[in-house]
């Protein structure tokens, strides 16, 4: 199995500037431990992600590490113009030298897309025609060809394509599933997904997954990557673990609802309880020592058929030295 980060990149009233090199900080940890990917989230007018341009983000990462692969998780493909994402993830695929991961999606908060005056109805559009255009782009770059696209809400007429990739014929695709259906477009396509559910829903849609991936003609030996997400930390002893975890959920949780709070209204989907000891008895969430941490992240991992795992090390308050700490900890249990 493969290791790799999540991060909302969340953050309170404290200074940006620090916030950003702390991360930073952490992605030179990440990098060294070797952990596979760092997947950046997108969010807007909140304060749970303060990286609402994840290109401006990933690509300090990307001179601040080596091998670590890096990428949005995902982009709010109908906030962007396709041509304009297009330039970006040409650059920053050259920038990271070919280290770039693809994440696509419509965005979890139909809340930010109205700050943009985009609407339910027109965002589903939006999501279902750029990447489309996006990948006629990647093509007629590499061919040296001009880019003709007609769509439903972009037009482009004889485009010169100055950019291309460093991968072909573009970088890896990844999407967020959450229901076992959604599991089949991926499977069908080869592209990577990753779920925020609990390890026996996981099942469901890795399970979906594997079955429409062999249908299509795959061999099992070749199935992308399947993978789920948790809030982790690690320490010397179990009461440091969740002492630390307890008090950051609080910021984290705080700052994941405060739009929907603001609007009355709930995400679809997905749901994090109150306290950081419920999220652990819902399965979405590890702490503990080193040895406990290991043999639960097997056991959620066996349960859930999947073969790629991210951590959430840095979340609401946690500090650089915590971080840091969970991090070389689940090093030296999982990764070594």
């Amino acid at each position: 199995m493969e290791f790799g980060v999540f991060d909302h990149l969340d953050h309170g009233n404290g200074d940006l500037a620090a916030l950003y090199e702390m991360r930073l900080a952490l992605i030179e940890q990440y990098d060294a431990a070797g952990f596979r990917s760092y997947h950046l989230a997108e969010h807007h007018a909140t304060d749970l992600g303060a990286a609402p341009s994840p290109g401006l983000f990933l690509a300090a990462a990307a001179q601040r590490s080596r091998l670590l692969r890096l990428g949005a998780m995902v982009y709010c493909l109908p906030m962007y113009h396709p041509i304009r994402l297009l330039e970006e993830i040409c650059m920053l695929d050259q920038m990271s030298r070919g280290r770039l991961d693809l994440g696509i999606g419509r965005g979890i908060s139909p809340i930010e897309n109205t700050y943009f005056g985009i609407q339910a109805d027109r965002a589903s559009g939006l999501y279902r025609e750029t990447p489309a255009l996006i990948m006629a782009g990647f093509a007629a770059g590499i061919d040296g060809t001009d880019l003709t696209f007609e769509g439903a809400h972009h037009q482009v007429r004889e485009m010169p394509v100055v950019l291309k990739p460093a991968q072909r014929l573009h970088p890896p695709l990844w999407l967020g599933v959450g229901l076992p259906d959604s599991a089949v477009w991926p499977a069908k396509n080869g592209i990577n997904i990753i779920s925020n559910q609990a390890a026996g829903r996981v099942r469901a849609v890795t399970d979906r997954y594997r079955e429409a991936w062999a249908a299509n003609g795959g061999a099992a030996a070749n199935i992308p990557r399947v993978g789920m997400t948790r809030h982790v930390v690690v320490a010397e002893t179990t009461d440091q673990a969740m002492a630390v975890a307890r008090r950051a959920y609080k910021p984290w949780r705080a700052a994941f609802y405060r739009l929907w709070d603001r609007h009355g209204s709930a995400p679809v989907g997905v749901s994090f309880p109150e306290t950081f000891d419920e999220l652990i008895e819902a399965g979405q969430a590890i702490a503990g020592t080193p040895d406990a941490v290991a043999r639960t992240i097997g056991e959620q991992a066996e349960q859930a058929g999947i073969n790629y795992f991210l951590c959430r090390f840095a979340f609401g308050d946690i500090t650089l030295a915590e971080a840091s700490q969970s991090v070389a900890l689940f090093q030296e249990s999982m990764i070594n």
